[in-house]
């Protein structure tokens, strides 16, 4: 994959194929504003591209592969969702968010964001307001709030070269993300219709696949219904009630244990976590004596 140039918008690749630790970034060039969206893809790319100028940075969202590289713009201002703004004013706010409690998990974490992630502290943001649209000089933003993978992620429209930038909501065949504590599974199901009806002739992911020339509506189908499958096999998993922990062990998500297991472990559990909340608010389970049960319709 390589680096593409739509009109004033510049879609800059990511290692890895963008894919975690790393996202693609978009460069804005705007005759009054230069910006990056979230400068997390290449080291030696948004280098080159700070010698061309960069007045600004525009976060989609707090989570580290988005901000991996932002220090090298420390002299600009950082523009970011108000609601997601805590974790990057402070590590254990950002550690808290993701619901790390345990206290090996959050060493591991806390070594990775600093040594990986080069994690400082901010203690000032702008905060990039819902549905404005911001002329950039010859470049029009409109900000779209899309809540649900975390409670302040942003997509942004660019009207006129028809591209959307669709930030996490990736199309990837893993799926959504909602796993953070302020997640919200009924969230994200609205942000993906909300952006499916945009109309666009091109559309940008922060990971994998990263530009779509054209309409992606059936991945976003395939998308959303990755959602319900996982539900359906939770349900079908609880023939008779279970622990937490008897749960996660299927690995009804990844399929698989993976590496690292401080990651993947967690993870598996923070996703299933999020469905039996959802299934108990619809009274499909129940928790009792610490299994899970099913309700017999």
């Amino acid at each position: 994959m390589k680096d593409r140039q739509f009109g004033r918008v510049r879609f800059i690749c990511g290692e890895n194929g963008g894919k975690y630790p790393f996202s693609h970034s978009l460069y804005l060039q705007g005759d009054r504003e230069r910006v990056v969206i979230d400068p997390a893809s290449s080291l030696e790319k948004l280098t080159r591209l700070k010698e061309e100028g960069v007045d600004g940075v525009w976060l989609s969202h707090w989570h580290e592969d988005h901000i991996r590289y932002m220090n090298l713009f420390d002299g600009c201002p950082v523009w970011v969702s108000e609601r997601d703004f805590p974790p990057l004013a402070d590590l254990e706010t950002f550690l808290d968010w993701y619901g790390i409690e345990d206290q090996g998990a959050r060493y591991y974490w806390k070594k990775e964001m600093l040594e990986t992630f080069d994690y400082r502290p901010r203690q000032t943001a702008c905060f990039l307001q819902d549905d404005k649209r911001m002329d950039l000089g010859g470049l029009t933003v409109q900000v779209i709030p899309t809540p649900g993978h975390t409670p302040g992620h942003l997509s942004f429209f660019f009207p006129e070269e028809d591209l959307l930038f669709l930030g996490d909501y990736d199309l990837t065949s893993f799926g959504p993300w909602y796993g953070d504590v302020l997640s919200s599974i009924a969230d994200t199901i609205d942000s993906i219709h909300k952006l499916k009806a945009i109309p666009a002739r091109r559309w940008v992911a922060a990971h994998n696949h990263g530009i779509y020339e054209s309409n992606p509506g059936p991945l976003w189908d395939q998308y959303e219904k990755i959602v319900y499958e996982r539900e359906r096999k939770l349900l079908a998993f609880l023939d008779r009630p279970k622990t937490l922990g008897e749960i996660c062990s299927a690995w009804l998500i990844y399929g698989r244990p993976r590496e690292p297991k401080e990651m993947y472990e967690f993870n598996e559990r923070v996703l299933i976590g999020k469905h039996l909340d959802d299934l108990r608010q619809r009274g499909k389970v129940v928790l009792e004596d610490g299994r899970w049960r099913k309700v017999e319709s």
